[in-house]
């Protein structure tokens, strides 16, 4: 395999990719849930169908599935390969512009000359391990949508190898790209038995060598409060301020578990907006936790302390709507763990250390394992997720790449 090449069409599919804006919209009520996203859709569709792949299909929710048909005559489990076209809406998608940087020299990277973005090692000192590198960064205005352009980019290049080298054995292999992972809906509307795969990779993780089978329980809350606001100067024992009963309602939960001062396996609630007025005031929370039972214990302490300033309150005062998101994929892939040494093995066959850890979120396949289609993730090499400072590295792609490629060889060679 001539790398030079492979790392050739990897940048040119990114760039590509990367041209569309694909941001979701969580406030949308349409599958996809922005119009971007069917864009880059029917471009991946027609890619798929132009490199030779078979069962070419886009339904009207977005969703891209293909085959590539086995050139074994072995009974070798079907494998998937999944990405998700959607962008976070946290910063900015439209007109990105990706640069690159050849043999990064492991000093400051000016992103925009005006007004002075500077991507540094200072900052973000894991950028100096790229030294020497191909990387891909953003020019200071947009993100870059290597979450998960990149893990597209992998996968098509892949399939493209694969589908132009039919003398390699492989089983069959499924490719999907869904719509909107980061508002939490990729899986909605994926058809699992349409899929046809016997468990999938999604390609949508971090540095190199990231191997994850393990994700948070997730829950969303939207506390509502009901104030009432008279005439400030004429307040006293009448007004109820929605904004101060929400700070003393956020207060009684425990300060440290929070994002920023959790880490590894620890769980946290994480207050996303704070909108309102004297009147009234809505908190939106994230709740997370990788332990079944704290997390239904986060759950039960924030309605706990609602019903108490219910009680203080009101009836009326304080309504809470709790929504679970998604589970911990582990209890779904600790029973097919083959499928995990499956990825570690060709982690190790291509030259890379095996970095297995829990994920502090969610992918698409903590939705679809629960769906019954077993679903760890692996790196794609994207850093600084969701805004201007966001950059992958062309030579960890390569990487993902192999890994893809591998995990096909290894599943024909073990069946």
């Amino acid at each position: 395999m001539d790398k030079h090449d492979l790392k050739s069409e990897l940048i040119r599919r990114f760039v590509a990719y990367a041209a569309v804006d694909t941001r979701s919209d969580d406030s949308s009520e349409t599958c996809p849930s922005t119009p971007g996203q069917l864009v880059l859709a029917r471009q991946l569709a027609d890619e798929l169908e132009a490199i030779g792949l078979t069962e070419v299909t886009l339904d009207a929710n977005g969703y891209v599935m293909a085959t590539l048909p086995a050139t074994s005559a072995k009974a070798v489990p079907t494998i998937g390969f999944l990405a998700h076209m959607d962008t976070a809406s946290d910063f900015t998608g439209t007109n990105v512009k990706p640069q690159l940087i050849e043999s990064y020299d492991g000093g400051d990277i000016v992103l925009s000359a005006e007004p002075g973005i500077t991507l540094s090692p200072r900052e973000f000192p894991e950028l100096a391990g790229y030294k020497g590198q191909t990387l891909l960064t953003t020019d200071g205005t947009t993100l870059l949508g290597a979450d998960d352009k990149a893990g597209i980019a992998e996968i098509m290049t892949a399939m493209a190898y694969l589908a132009a080298h039919p003398e390699i054995p492989h089983g069959r292999i499924r490719v999907g790209f869904l719509p909107d992972e980061e508002i939490g809906r990729g899986p909605h509307r994926f058809d699992v038995a349409a899929f046809g795969a016997d468990f999938a990779y999604t390609m949508d993780g971090g540095p190199l060598g990231e191997l994850e089978y393990e994700s948070f329980n997730a829950a969303e809350a939207v506390v509502t409060i009901q104030g009432k606001n008279v005439h400030p100067g004429y307040a006293k024992g009448k007004m109820l301020n929605a904004q101060s009963i929400g700070m003393a309602l956020h207060g009684r939960l425990p300060a440290g578990e929070v994002p920023e001062f959790t880490e590894g396996y620890e769980g946290f609630f994480h207050l996303i907006s704070f909108e309102g007025t004297v009147d009234r005031t809505r908190m939106r929370y994230i709740i997370r936790d990788f332990d079944r039972e704290s997390f239904e214990n986060r759950k039960s302490l924030l309605a706990t302390i609602a019903e108490e300033f219910r009680q203080t309150y009101g009836a009326g005062s304080v309504t809470l709507e709790l929504k679970d998101q998604y589970y911990n994929m582990r209890e779904k892939i600790e029973p097919v763990m083959h499928i995990v040494e499956l990825a570690r093995q060709a982690l190790e066959d291509c030259g890379v250390k095996p970095d297995i850890k829990p994920i502090r979120g969610g992918t698409d396949g903590s939705q679809l394992s629960y769906m019954g289609l077993p679903t760890p993730n692996l790196f794609a090499g994207g850093e600084n997720f969701h805004g201007r400072y966001e950059y992958v590295s062309a030579d960890t792609m390569v990487k993902a790449a192999e890994v893809i490629l591998r995990i096909a060889a290894l599943a024909e060679e073990q069946a």
